[in-house]
């Protein structure tokens, strides 16, 4: 007999699996709790927007508050590497001992396959001209774009120059990985110059394994989740997962339930954390993994997120970078948020409210806004008038004056 889980259960099983359902550590932040906060995660999305922070440090602080963000520099591009780059949910940080589940991503890439169609072409078209780019990077060492000759293209993957080009399909095919970043800037080399030798040396798994692999590991991070939910997280296509899916219920690691209020089948990690109470407080990067993806947000949190960073400025409904703010086991507000950093701001454009929001909601962003200036190196906090919160929230100030 399938499981019935309440709404409100399944928000905090999936905020447990998430690392909300510990409080932030009350000192210093190490090195082992930053790698062990990652493994929960499985990965960290990479996106070149900085309007506030480069979106792979801002989920560590959401969970662990203010860190060390060297910390992730040195396990993602110091020695010895703890995290690698490829395509995962998108581009990914994610730790070295996943990069053998996911050779059967870069075969296919070999193969022109599941890579951008404008890529594909051009690895298909200039098969010498990637052999070339790579015996260049291989006699060179760590390479940009920059580094290779070749005209600069307009910008974006389709204005990029055909240096670029190369090197993004050899990224994709596994041939080249990230030695480090000059940056944002990606600088490429060979795998064997940059991953530790026993991963390496790891046997490629079966694809069917590698990819049951990919499943738990996802069912693990989320908690409960939807097919669609699993096969998103390392983004899988179409039906891909659905077998693994379906081996791990055999196998008892998924269990079935049905989760008040949701129309899509559901399944349980075994290993989940079926907690009373959730005490969190965070903002949230519109690129962390509990609420990247939209739709399950919307059926978790009953809180429906659009990024507006290409919406027209008249158009915008809460802003430019907004962040939804966790209180609890609720998402209770959006707040749009800049770092100034020339002259020592965080600006808060607007602030506003969900129509359920606890009365306590001002008080604890008001808290979290100062946190984060503090993390950020942001002298002051300036808040708009914009925003049915704005007006509740104002007053964080300057942190000279707390």
């Amino acid at each position: 007999m399938t499981e019935r889980l309440s709404l409100p259960l399944a928000r905090r099983i999936a905020l447990a699996a998430q690392g909300f359902g510990e409080p932030r550590p009350d000192g210093r932040v190490d090195a082992r709790r930053v790698a062990r906060t990652i493994r929960r995660l499985g990965l960290l999305q990479i996106d070149s927007v900085n309007v506030l922070a480069r979106a792979h440090y801002v989920p560590l602080y959401s969970r662990l508050g203010p860190y060390d963000t060297g910390l992730l520099d040195a396990a993602a591009w110091g020695r010895p590497r703890r995290l690698f780059e490829y395509w995962a949910h998108e581009a990914s940080l994610l730790p070295v001992e996943t990069q053998p589940l996911l050779r059967w991503r870069m075969e296919r890439a070999r193969r022109q396959e599941a890579i951008y169609g404008g890529l594909a072409r051009f690895a298909q078209e200039r098969a010498d001209y990637l052999a070339a780019v790579l015996a260049e990077v291989s006699a060179r060492g760590p390479t940009t774009a920059g580094d290779l000759e070749g005209a600069r293209g307009a910008g974006g993957w389709w204005g990029w120059s055909e240096p670029k080009r190369a090197l993004e399909c050899l990224f994709w095919e596994g041939r080249l990985t990230t030695a480090t970043r000059r940056g944002f800037e990606r600088v490429y080399d060979l795998p064997e110059r940059v991953l530790p030798r026993d991963v390496l040396a790891a046997p490629d798994p079966h694809p069917a394994d590698a990819q049951r692999a990919l499943i738990a590991h996802a069912a693990r991070a989320l908690g409960v989740a939807t097919a669609a939910d699993l096969r998103d997280y390392f983004r899988f296509a179409g039906d891909e997962g659905t077998t693994a899916i379906a081996e791990l219920v055999e196998a008892g690691e998924l269990i079935p339930v049905r989760v008040d209020g949701w129309t899509q089948k559901a399944w349980l990690h075994r290993d989940a954390r079926l907690p009373r109470r959730i005490e969190a407080r965070a903002l949230l990067s519109p690129f962390d993994p509990l609420v990247w993806e939209r739709g399950r947000t919307e059926r978790l949190f009953g809180f429906r997120y659009r990024i507006e960073i290409y919406v027209p400025a008249h158009k915008r409904v809460h802003g430019y970078y907004v962040l939804p703010f966790l209180l609890g086991d609720r998402l209770v507000a959006r707040v749009d948020l800049k770092a100034d950093r020339a002259a020592g701001t965080l600006r808060v454009p607007a602030a506003h409210a969900e129509p359920d929001a606890p009365p306590e909601t001002a008080d604890a962003l008001r808290a979290e806004l100062r946190t984060l200036a503090d993390w950020l190196g942001l002298e002051r906090v300036a808040v708009a008038p914009v925003g049915d919160l704005a007006g509740a929230v104002a007053g964080v100030g300057d942190r000279r004056s707390d």
